[in-house]
């Protein structure tokens, strides 16, 4: 067997905290999501001021990022060119500003954010990767 890495308690804290940073610095409210591997939820946070949906939204695209283990704006891409990726298996919502987190080489979560335009969440979701290291 082998060792697989996992996101701890400690990880999503230093990437939420680097993630608010990018988002206040710019003031911007969103929601920020934290999934495993699996897509799921390990962690969320709504900004004050960012819309309820937000927290949602955040939540699918970090859940499309681990199980894709590509960007969201990378299959956002794909079902522009071929409309059919519409029915991917890993399902989810295909619009940028989720990004996969990637440790030796292997996803172990992602990130999700919404509340602004998609390049500025994934500007926010990229703010919280770089924090994992």
């Amino acid at each position: 067997m082998r060792t697989k890495s996992v996101l701890t308690s400690s990880d999503a804290q230093k990437m939420l905290a680097a993630c608010k940073v990018e988002a206040q610095k710019n003031q911007w409210d969103v929601s920020i999501a934290i999934v495993d591997d699996n897509g799921n939820l390990f962690h969320l946070e709504r900004m004050d001021g960012a819309p309820a949906m937000t927290a949602e939204v955040a939540a699918a695209k970090a859940r499309t990022s681990a199980l894709t283990r590509r960007p969201s704006k990378f299959m956002e891409d794909r079902v522009k060119d071929r409309p059919a990726f519409l029915n991917h298996p890993a399902g989810g919502l295909f619009v940028q500003g989720g990004v996969p987190l990637l440790h030796q080489g292997e996803c172990v979560g992602a990130i999700g954010v919404s509340g602004v335009q998609s390049h500025e969440d994934e500007q926010i979701a990229n703010a919280g990767a770089a924090a994992l290291g």
